[in-house]
């Protein structure tokens, strides 16, 4: 297989072979990050989709004295799935108007393969689901996701809460250390 470099320049001439090898390359990445927004297949395969689209079409925006390609590509794929996932679903607009602060527990993930919290993130609501990824696995500010999802700060808030209560039903307890 070409290096990394060699298929990117492929890439930047429109040239389908190397499109190919770009897309089987980060597939199994890609996925997986796309089946922590959505539990339908149709739904995941169609963010890869878009999103390996979009990459296509702006890769010459890449520059790697910026950061690596993966992380370059993570975001446009992570990107286009939210955006998808906000286009094709109606958020609930429940608030939470307490401050959450002094509620914010660690990162209930840290002991799980990812077997496992597929299993789990796949029983949440999608808009849930969503936020509790994007807050706990992406390590994005609520702030950030309400940037990102559009969504109003008591909203994001909201997801986390009830994300929460969920997930403390569906894993051990001692992944919930409160702070």
């Amino acid at each position: 297989m070409e290096n990394l470099e060699e298929i990117i320049e492929g890439c930047k001439r429109k040239e389908p072979v190397f499109q190919e090898k770009l897309y089987r390359h980060f597939y199994s990445a890609l996925y997986t990050l796309c089946k922590t927004f959505f539990s339908e297949e149709h739904d995941i395969i169609t963010a890869l989709n878009n999103g390996m689209l979009r990459v296509f079409a702006n890769i010459h925006k890449y520059d790697a004295a910026k950061g690596s390609f993966y992380s370059w590509l993570h975001a446009v794929v992570r990107n286009t799935a939210l955006t998808f996932l906000r286009d094709s679903k109606t958020f609930r607009t429940n608030e939470l108007t307490e401050n959450v602060a002094d509620t914010i527990i660690e990162n209930p993930f840290n002991n799980y393969d990812w077997e496992e919290l597929f299993k789990v993130l796949k029983k949440l609501p999608t808009d849930t689901r969503a936020v509790v990824v994007l807050f706990y696995i992406e390590d994005l500010s609520i702030k950030e996701i309400t940037a990102m999802l559009k969504m109003k700060e008591g909203t994001v808030k909201w997801h986390l809460s009830e994300g929460r209560k969920k997930l403390r039903s569906l894993l051990k307890p001692e992944a919930f250390n409160e702070k």
